[in-house]
Protein backbone atom coordinates (compact mmCIF):
# COMPACT_ATOMS: atom_id res chain seq x y z
CA UNK A 1 0.00 0.00 0.00
CA UNK A 2 1.32 3.46 -0.91
CA UNK A 3 1.83 5.74 2.06
CA UNK A 4 -0.13 8.99 1.94
CA UNK A 5 3.00 10.72 3.27
CA UNK A 6 5.23 9.40 0.49
CA UNK A 7 6.77 12.29 -1.41
CA UNK A 8 6.61 12.93 -5.12
CA UNK A 9 10.22 12.79 -6.33
CA UNK A 10 11.09 15.02 -9.28
CA UNK A 11 14.41 15.43 -11.08
CA UNK A 12 15.31 18.87 -12.45
CA UNK A 13 17.75 19.58 -15.26
CA UNK A 14 18.67 22.41 -17.62
CA UNK A 15 21.64 23.17 -19.83
CA UNK A 16 20.43 25.94 -22.15
CA UNK A 17 19.58 29.55 -21.33
CA UNK A 18 15.94 30.52 -21.69
CA UNK A 19 16.08 33.18 -24.40
CA UNK A 20 12.32 33.70 -24.19
CA UNK A 21 12.85 36.09 -21.28
CA UNK A 22 14.99 39.24 -21.11
CA UNK A 23 17.69 39.04 -20.00
CA UNK A 24 18.10 35.38 -20.91
CA UNK A 25 17.63 33.20 -17.84
CA UNK A 26 20.54 30.88 -17.11
CA UNK A 27 19.93 27.21 -16.16
CA UNK A 28 20.30 27.53 -12.38
CA UNK A 29 17.91 30.49 -12.35
CA UNK A 30 15.45 28.48 -14.45
CA UNK A 31 15.47 25.67 -11.89
CA UNK A 32 14.72 28.16 -9.12
CA UNK A 33 11.90 29.72 -11.16
CA UNK A 34 10.47 26.26 -11.87
CA UNK A 35 10.16 25.63 -8.13
CA UNK A 36 7.96 28.72 -7.86
CA UNK A 37 5.84 27.56 -10.79
CA UNK A 38 5.42 24.09 -9.33
CA UNK A 39 4.16 25.66 -6.12
CA UNK A 40 1.59 27.53 -8.22
CA UNK A 41 0.60 24.13 -9.66
CA UNK A 42 -0.19 22.94 -6.14
CA UNK A 43 2.95 20.88 -5.51
CA UNK A 44 4.16 21.62 -2.00
CA UNK A 45 7.93 21.55 -1.68
CA UNK A 46 9.20 19.30 1.08
CA UNK A 47 12.93 19.38 0.31
CA UNK A 48 15.25 20.43 -2.53
CA UNK A 49 18.77 19.14 -3.06
CA UNK A 50 21.75 21.37 -3.76
CA UNK A 51 22.35 22.13 -7.43
CA UNK A 52 24.96 20.08 -9.27
CA UNK A 53 26.88 20.49 -12.53
CA UNK A 54 26.96 17.33 -14.62
CA UNK A 55 28.39 16.55 -18.07
CA UNK A 56 25.97 16.65 -20.97
CA UNK A 57 24.93 13.27 -22.35
CA UNK A 58 25.98 12.12 -24.84
CA UNK A 59 29.41 13.62 -24.34
CA UNK A 60 29.98 16.74 -26.42
CA UNK A 61 26.30 17.23 -27.22
CA UNK A 62 26.09 20.58 -25.42
CA UNK A 63 26.91 22.53 -22.27
CA UNK A 64 27.00 20.89 -18.86
CA UNK A 65 23.69 20.47 -17.08
CA UNK A 66 22.55 21.91 -13.80
CA UNK A 67 20.69 19.15 -11.95
CA UNK A 68 18.74 18.78 -8.73
CA UNK A 69 16.06 16.59 -7.17
CA UNK A 70 13.11 17.79 -5.12
CA UNK A 71 10.62 15.99 -2.91
CA UNK A 72 7.09 17.37 -3.01
CA UNK A 73 3.93 16.70 -1.08
CA UNK A 74 0.93 16.16 -3.35
CA UNK A 75 -1.64 18.87 -4.03
CA UNK A 76 -4.46 19.18 -1.53
CA UNK A 77 -7.15 19.92 -4.13
CA UNK A 78 -8.58 16.41 -4.69
CA UNK A 79 -7.81 12.72 -4.80
CA UNK A 80 -7.37 13.05 -8.56
CA UNK A 81 -4.47 15.44 -7.94
CA UNK A 82 -2.40 12.50 -6.69
CA UNK A 83 -2.81 10.68 -9.99
CA UNK A 84 0.70 10.31 -11.47
CA UNK A 85 -0.44 11.21 -14.99
CA UNK A 86 -1.97 14.45 -13.70
CA UNK A 87 1.24 15.21 -11.79
CA UNK A 88 3.20 14.63 -15.00
CA UNK A 89 0.84 17.03 -16.81
CA UNK A 90 1.69 19.69 -14.23
CA UNK A 91 5.40 19.13 -14.79
CA UNK A 92 4.93 19.45 -18.55
CA UNK A 93 3.01 22.71 -18.14
CA UNK A 94 5.89 24.15 -16.13
CA UNK A 95 8.40 22.97 -18.73
CA UNK A 96 6.36 24.72 -21.43
CA UNK A 97 6.40 27.98 -19.45
CA UNK A 98 10.17 27.84 -19.60
CA UNK A 99 10.34 27.36 -23.38
CA UNK A 100 11.03 23.62 -23.32
CA UNK A 101 11.05 22.26 -26.86
CA UNK A 102 10.91 18.51 -27.52
CA UNK A 103 12.93 18.50 -30.73
CA UNK A 104 14.86 15.27 -30.25
CA UNK A 105 15.55 12.88 -27.42
CA UNK A 106 19.09 14.07 -26.66
CA UNK A 107 18.63 17.74 -27.51
CA UNK A 108 19.69 20.37 -24.98
CA UNK A 109 16.88 21.84 -22.96
CA UNK A 110 15.91 24.95 -21.10
CA UNK A 111 14.14 22.82 -18.49
CA UNK A 112 13.63 19.11 -17.96
CA UNK A 113 11.36 17.82 -15.19
CA UNK A 114 11.24 14.05 -14.74
CA UNK A 115 8.78 12.33 -12.44
CA UNK A 116 11.05 9.81 -10.72
CA UNK A 117 8.74 8.10 -8.27
CA UNK A 118 5.62 8.42 -6.15
CA UNK A 119 6.15 6.31 -3.06
CA UNK A 120 6.02 2.62 -3.92
CA UNK A 121 3.84 2.90 -7.01
CA UNK A 122 4.72 0.84 -10.07
CA UNK A 123 3.21 1.98 -13.37
CA UNK A 124 1.68 0.95 -15.65
CA UNK A 125 2.27 -2.58 -14.31
CA UNK A 126 5.10 -4.72 -12.96
CA UNK A 127 5.87 -6.43 -16.28
CA UNK A 128 6.11 -3.18 -18.26
CA UNK A 129 8.20 -1.45 -15.62
CA UNK A 130 10.57 -4.42 -15.52
CA UNK A 131 10.89 -4.57 -19.30
CA UNK A 132 11.91 -0.92 -19.56
CA UNK A 133 14.21 -1.04 -16.53
CA UNK A 134 16.05 -4.12 -17.79
CA UNK A 135 16.19 -3.08 -21.45
CA UNK A 136 19.55 -3.45 -23.20
CA UNK A 137 21.41 -0.10 -23.16
CA UNK A 138 21.65 -0.06 -26.96
CA UNK A 139 17.87 -0.30 -27.25
CA UNK A 140 17.42 2.35 -24.59
CA UNK A 141 19.11 4.85 -26.92
CA UNK A 142 16.67 4.02 -29.72
CA UNK A 143 13.35 3.65 -27.93
CA UNK A 144 11.34 5.77 -25.52
CA UNK A 145 8.22 4.72 -23.60
CA UNK A 146 4.88 5.91 -24.96
CA UNK A 147 3.42 6.10 -21.45
CA UNK A 148 4.49 6.99 -17.94
CA UNK A 149 6.75 4.40 -16.31
CA UNK A 150 7.19 4.56 -12.53
CA UNK A 151 9.66 4.46 -11.03
CA UNK A 152 11.59 6.15 -13.83
CA UNK A 153 13.24 3.23 -15.69
CA UNK A 154 16.70 4.85 -15.81
CA UNK A 155 16.83 6.01 -12.21
CA UNK A 156 19.44 3.41 -11.18
CA UNK A 157 21.80 4.26 -14.03
CA UNK A 158 22.15 8.01 -13.62
CA UNK A 159 24.54 9.55 -11.14
CA UNK A 160 23.13 12.99 -11.96
CA UNK A 161 19.82 11.77 -10.54
CA UNK A 162 21.05 9.58 -7.71
CA UNK A 163 23.50 12.06 -6.18
CA UNK A 164 20.85 14.74 -5.56
CA UNK A 165 18.20 12.10 -4.82
CA UNK A 166 20.38 10.91 -1.94
CA UNK A 167 20.33 14.46 -0.57
CA UNK A 168 16.54 14.44 -0.26
CA UNK A 169 15.51 10.77 0.03
CA UNK A 170 18.51 8.49 0.62
CA UNK A 171 16.30 5.76 2.07
CA UNK A 172 13.71 5.77 -0.71
CA UNK A 173 13.42 2.15 -1.76
CA UNK A 174 12.75 1.05 -5.34
CA UNK A 175 9.52 -0.95 -5.11
CA UNK A 176 10.62 -3.50 -7.73
CA UNK A 177 14.28 -4.07 -6.83
CA UNK A 178 14.23 -3.32 -3.11
CA UNK A 179 17.35 -1.16 -3.47
CA UNK A 180 17.52 2.20 -1.73
CA UNK A 181 18.69 5.36 -3.47
CA UNK A 182 21.94 5.03 -1.51
CA UNK A 183 22.37 1.41 -2.63
CA UNK A 184 21.92 2.39 -6.27
CA UNK A 185 24.33 5.30 -6.03
CA UNK A 186 26.99 3.16 -4.35
CA UNK A 187 26.72 0.60 -7.17
CA UNK A 188 27.74 3.15 -9.82
CA UNK A 189 31.37 3.57 -10.89
CA UNK A 190 33.28 6.11 -8.82
CA UNK A 191 34.02 8.10 -11.96
CA UNK A 192 30.32 8.58 -12.64
CA UNK A 193 29.75 9.84 -9.10
CA UNK A 194 32.77 12.14 -9.21
CA UNK A 195 31.51 13.73 -12.44
CA UNK A 196 28.52 15.19 -10.54
CA UNK A 197 29.95 18.37 -9.00
CA UNK A 198 28.12 20.40 -6.41
CA UNK A 199 27.63 24.07 -7.29
CA UNK A 200 28.15 26.73 -4.61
Amino acid sequence: MTSVAAPILVAFGANLPNDAVTPARQPAATLRAALTDLAAEGLRLRLISPFYATPCFPAGAGPDYVNAVAAFDPPLTSDAATDPVQILDRLHRVEARHARLRISRWAGRTLDLDLLAMGDRILPDVATESRWRLMDPALQRQKAPDRLILPHPRIADRAFVLVPLCDVAPDWRHPATGLTATDMLNSLPQGDRDAVRRLD
